[in-house]
């Protein structure tokens, strides 16, 4: 009696679980499934999947598994397959994990091109206009503007290797010549690892294509954001030129790039930035500005120089004569350049400084761009001012190499009028050597005259 009512207790039970139990959910083919590896012979790869038989992966459906991968399978290892053909009465489901490796692929980059993920990708070759790379097994094109390890130029090199090869196949000189291989020049990037964004996708036409330009440009924005945060005002920071424009050089400090302005570069004068630094050169630079909203780093190379009106004073004195470029003219004077090796201070020449006489304009004696000598009048560092004298330098420069301002211009009166006297002679003698040719025209005219009486008679 306890016995049967057990058996009843039990079979209860197990009607309830077949009740309770989920039905299976058909295999339709294209479905990407997770199933666990029960076995693995020359035949293929036994995967159980939840249904009644288990189902298989055929050698030819797991080429993208090679000798290493194959060997790490064990078994209970779980593993993602795609249905090639549903399970039959007389048949078990057929299995892929090449067309599940792609399939899973294309919904990766699905995925990362909605939410602007960055990839990794390999190069499996070229073509004329960029990369073809592998991510998540789905093979895609890289083209050749959005590709940064890459050179343009082993492109070019290619196309005019191919170009050559192409000409010189179409000469038969009837010389039989030995063809010397050449080293395809992108050859040594097949295998390379990239970092790519997702640019487009489309399943349907079996289309992706990448970007390793975008991906560099995103992490060196994120660490450029980092060493913005760590970066403080005023601090000398050590990095590489990598880069110079005309307005200014470009330098690495660690992942993000700052600007010295030309400005910056140096307290004299530049004319071009690659006056002074080169790409590649290593320097230290002073931190100047940095604008953490719109994420722009200004530098300085001069600021770890000492500015040059401090130092001044150390240089010049006052009533010191001193060479100096015209800059800029204004109604009430002139300003020039006086540049040293502490570096290049700028003064005043006030009109009254100019010349010895009266002037009107500083255009009357001075043009911007001239070089000319000036004696310092006063050096006031505080105010960075510079007081010059142009008369003043004359005056004395010139007394000390001989030259006499008065002299010269009586020299100059007497030159002009010896000129004077030179012109005025020649012109006296050309008059006299006139009358001496009119005297001998008459003369001749007499003897003609004469000439003719004695024949007549």
């Amino acid at each position: 009696m306890t016995s049967k009512a057990q058996e009843s207790d039990n079979i209860q039970t197990m009607e309830d679980l077949l009740d309770s139990a989920a039905p299976m959910k058909s295999l339709r083919r294209g479905d990407v499934i997770e199933g666990i590896i029960m076995r693995a012979d020359p035949d293929g790869i036994f995967v159980n999947i939840g249904h009644k038989a288990e189902g298989v992966v055929p050698p030819a459906e797991m080429r993208t598994l090679d000798a290493e991968a194959m060997k790490n399978l064990n078994l209970g290892d779980e593993i993602m397959t795609l249905v090639v053909r549903g399970e039959t009465a007389d048949h078990p489901a057929i299995l892929s994990i090449d067309r599940a490796i792609g399939e899973e692929g294309w919904r990766v980059l699905e995925k990362a091109l909605e939410e602007e993920q960055t990839l990794e990708g390999k190069i499996i070759g070229f073509n004329r206009g960029g990369a073809i790379s592998e991510v998540e097994g789905v093979q895609g094109f890289v083209p050749m503007s959005q590709l940064v390890s890459v050179s343009r130029a082993h492109f070019a090199r290619n196309d005019q290797d191919a170009q050559v090869t192409t000409e010189g196949a179409q000469v038969d000189s009837g010389v039989e010549t030995t063809d010397v291989p050449k080293k395809d020049p992108l050859a040594d990037d097949v295998g390379k690892v990239l970092q790519l964004k997702v640019l487009e996708v489309n399943r349907g036409r079996n289309r992706a294509i990448f970007s390793e330009r975008q991906a560099v440009q995103e992490e060196r924005d994120r660490q450029k954001a980092k060493l913005i945060a760590e970066l403080s005002e005023g601090e000398v920071r050590r990095g590489v030129v990598t880069g110079i424009s005309t307005f200014g050089a470009f330098v690495d400090l660690g992942g993000a790039d700052g600007l010295i302005h030309i400005s910056e570069l140096s307290w004299n004068p530049v004319n071009s930035p690659e006056d002074v630094v080169k790409i590649g050169s290593e320097i230290d630079v002073f931190v100047l500005r940095v604008d953490a909203e719109n994420n722009k780093i200004a530098l300085s190379l001069r600021r770890l120089q000492p500015e040059p009106w401090d130092t001044i004073n150390d240089r010049y004195q006052s009533g010191d004569i001193v060479d100096a470029t015209v800059t800029k003219l204004t109604n009430f004077g002139a300003f020039a350049r006086v540049q040293g090796d502490g570096g290049a201070v700028e003064g005043l020449i006030h009109i009254s400084e100019l010349s010895s006489r009266m002037v009107n304009h500083p255009k009357e004696v001075l043009g911007e761009g001239d070089e000319v000598k000036v004696k310092i009048l006063r050096i006031e560092a505080d105010r960075r001012r510079l007081g010059l004298s142009l008369k003043q330098a004359e005056e004395e420069y010139g007394a000390e190499i001989g030259f006499d301002p008065e002299m010269s211009a009586q020299e100059a009166e007497g030159s002009q009028g010896a000129e004077a006297e030179e012109v005025q002679g020649a012109e006296e003698v050309q008059e006299d050597e006139g009358s001496e040719a009119e005297e001998v025209q008459g003369a001749e005219e007499s003897q003609e005259a004469e000439e003719d009486g004695d024949k007549k008679s």
